[in-house]
């Protein structure tokens, strides 16, 4: 019953990251293309919202399941991570570069304290 319960949380986690990625991606393809603004200018601010929106997955993931939250903020920035390297290795056929190594582990890193925080936030409430 665990691993049923580990798995729905890391789906639930994943899930969040891909509805935040793609209503943000939406925003800021609008902002590009009516206004002035242009990529360069709003690469850091969306590096810190892809940061923000794995430790909210993290998080979510971590609360549904209620323990263990390193290894299901882990187990959702890995399959996170998996899901964009098929995306770009199946659909563009390209590997990660080291850049790109870089930015996914940080982006586990940020996923397990994300989990950490929801499993702690989350047993506070039970309590």
């Amino acid at each position: 019953m665990g691993a049923k319960r580990m798995s729905n949380a890391v789906f639930a986690g994943v899930a969040t990251i891909l509805v935040m990625a793609l209503a943000i991606s939406i925003i800021f393809s609008l902002i590009l293309k009516f206004t002035s603004v242009e990529e360069q200018s709003v690469r850091l601010f969306l590096l810190i919202l892809s940061f923000i929106t794995l430790f909210i997955g993290g998080f979510i993931a971590g609360g549904r399941n209620g323990s263990k939250g390193l290894l299901v903020g882990g187990a959702t920035g890995v399959s996170y991570s998996f899901l964009m390297f098929l995306l770009q290795f199946l659909g563009y056929s390209h590997l990660f570069s080291a850049q790109q190594l870089l930015f996914h582990a940080g982006f586990i890193g940020v996923a397990i304290l994300g989990g950490i925080v929801g499993v702690n936030i989350a047993g506070s409430r039970e309590a």
